[in-house]
């Protein structure tokens, strides 16, 4: 077995590892990042792609912003859709000037790729399901993978798991250390990404007697639209024309009239969950991103609560061999979770709101227009969707 040392061994290269890599290398601390695909499999994800202020201004700090800010869209406000009628709700007036960042979370990836590869940093790629995470209840923790027939070992001070929802960190850590939160709900999302212009400038939540729908945007060329769909539906089945027929029942008709259609370069199904795993710390390994909780879409908090994830552990492992001083490394779970517990909190009322659940025909139906009426014509109901919507302080 070929044997390798280093401070920190990062499991998983998706924006959170990454992010975490560029933030420890800023700090001078010693890492290498162990994935188990290869870096094409990594970047041929479709994720969401609307960034908070502070995901933003991390990416700024490791120096991977550059092309975000000429590329990206920057959004001050987003909108609602409901008894058929647009509500654009300013987010920068009311939060201090603040607004997200439309910016794909594949060219997130990408950029921090290459930040990677210039500063010549560490990462295995196509170690395969061998990966496995050893002793991390002492002060030597392990990491264990084959790759082209040799096994390897990593020793390390700390491991990060980046590694996502079914990665093997949480899923190694014993039953009785760990416990899990979860609600699934009864419907997924269709989505469709072609290269379109936009039907709107704002990313648009619709909540309609047929479903959900959501509008969004990669960029003035290309656009990425949801409809909610139920748990038993096909791919195969949805034609492009279906879809963009069901889609323009559910925007206003004004925007129904100008919605440009195109061929789908992307088309998939994704199932809508609240997942916590707490703590987020098990001795000397701990959880970051998707691998410790996972939102709903609505309201994009996946990407941006890793990111307040990373920057968090980031801080508290700089402070441990810099300081000599645990508290970061004590307070890291705790820290972490108020304010992924916040975002739960926003992610499940957002969707509990804007989506049709088999009890909200007609007189749940009506109780959601209701608030929806009162949410854009009451100033203290938008400071706090603005505020929750603009991202809470990491």
């Amino acid at each position: 077995m070929k044997s390798l040392s280093t401070q920190v061994v990062i499991v998983g290269s998706g924006p959170s590892g990454l992010l975490l890599g560029a933030l420890l290398h800023k700090a001078g601390v010693d890492h290498i990042i162990v994935e188990r695909q290869s870096g094409d499999y990594v970047l041929g994800r479709i994720r969401a792609g609307v960034l908070e202020q502070g995901t933003t201004d991390l990416l700024d700090y490791v120096g991977v912003g550059a092309r975000m800010h000429h590329e990206g869209l920057r959004h001050d406000a987003f909108a609602l859709i409901f008894k058929g009628a647009f509500h654009r709700i300013n987010i920068s007036d009311r939060q201090g000037g603040k607004h997200m960042t439309v910016y794909g979370q594949t060219e997130v990836t990408k950029d921090l790729m290459d930040h990677r590869s210039k500063l010549g940093l560490q990462t295995i790629y196509e170690a395969g399901d061998s990966v496995a995470v050893h002793d991390f209840d002492t002060d030597h923790p392990r990491v264990t993978f084959n790759k082209d027939g040799e096994s390897y070992e990593i020793k390390a001070r700390f491991i990060a798991g980046c590694d996502g929802y079914h990665g093997v960190c949480r899923a190694s850590v014993p039953a009785g250390s760990i416990q899990n939160f979860e609600k699934v709900y009864p419907f997924g999302w269709l989505g469709v990404l072609s290269d379109t212009p936009p039907v709107y400038h704002e990313v648009t939540y619709s909540n309609t007697e047929r479903g959900f729908a959501l509008s969004s945007l990669r960029s003035n060329t290309r656009s990425r639209y949801y409809i909610q769909c139920g748990m038993d539906e096909k791919v195969e089945n949805w034609s492009d024309d279906r879809f963009w027929t069901e889609f323009k029942t559910r925007i206003d008709p004004d925007a129904a009239k100008r919605l440009v259609t195109g061929p789908s370069l992307e088309k998939s199904i994704a199932p809508l969950r609240s997942f916590v795993a707490e703590p987020m710390r098990f001795g000397s390994m701990f959880l970051a991103g998707d691998a410790a909780h996972i939102v709903p879409p609505t309201g994009a908090k996946g990407l941006n609560l890793a990111a307040g994830d990373v920057n968090v552990l980031s801080q508290a492992i700089v402070e441990y061999f810099q300081e000599q001083s645990v508290a970061g490394i004590d307070n890291y779970s705790s820290r972490c979770l108020r304010r992924v517990w916040n975002a739960e909190r926003f992610s499940w009322w957002f969707t509990s709101l804007m989506h049709k659940f088999p009890d909200t025909e007609g007189f749940g139906q009506k109780i959601q227009e209701a608030e929806l009426d009162y949410l854009v014509h009451s100033e203290a109901a938008l400071q706090s969707i603005t505020e929750n919507y603009v991202g809470l302080a990491h």
